[in-house]
């Protein structure tokens, strides 16, 4: 596998990067391309030429596989890429969460919150609690919120229970056999199949 990586540029740098890598012996000041990042690893700076742009590393929603083909038919993976560099100009908002929220193709706009389920809200009490208790269980105790929360339960049910049976419950009316239309006077005709033949 190949280490590869997304470089999401402004369109007037992504003209500038394709100059310098098409025609390398260019006279042109973008000669020097370099990319560094600060002590956390998320924000950094990308220069090119004599200009600086603002960079940052976020995590894609999905992971995205890259195909290289060498006869134009069979396709061979090469990487996995779950994070991409975006660079911004000067004007434009640097995202302050590590999770970009989109995709890479138009599809995938917005796909953190229309694709994807929320986190369930847990309660930090409930939590300890747990975390309590698994560590009772693992020293060989009970586990003591478990043993009261069902029971608080099943009481809880017992009550619910007892609501219910007190309602009334309506009971189906028995309906009159009324037979069906040509059979008055005659028996049912039998089936013609051989299994319900008894003579045999």
């Amino acid at each position: 596998m190949e280490e590869q990586f997304v470089l999401r540029v402004p369109p007037t740098v992504a003209e500038r990067i394709e100059r310098l890598l098409n025609d390398p012996t260019s006279s042109s000041g973008d000669k020097s391309l370099d990319l560094s990042f600060s002590d956390d690893g998320r924000t950094g700076s990308f220069v090119i030429g004599n200009d600086h742009f603002s960079a940052s590393l976020l995590d894609l929603p999905t992971v995205v596989e890259t195909y290289k083909t060498y006869d134009d038919s069979a396709l061979i993976k090469t990487a996995d890429i779950g994070q991409m560099i975006l660079v911004t100009e000067e004007g434009d908002s640097i995202p302050d969460t590590v999770e970009y929220r989109h995709g890479l193709t138009p599809p995938m706009r917005d796909a953190r919150r229309r694709r994807f389920r929320r986190e369930p809200d847990l309660n930090p009490e409930v939590v300890r609690r747990v975390e309590k208790d698994l560590q009772n269980i693992m020293a060989g105790g009970t586990a003591e919120n478990i043993i009261s929360v069902a029971m608080a339960e099943q009481e809880e049910d017992g009550e619910e229970n007892a609501r219910i049976s007190k309602k009334a419950r309506p009971t189906p009316s028995a309906k009159p056999y009324v037979p069906e239309a040509g059979t008055v006077g005659r028996e049912p005709d039998g089936s013609d199949s051989d299994e319900s033949d008894d003579s045999i």
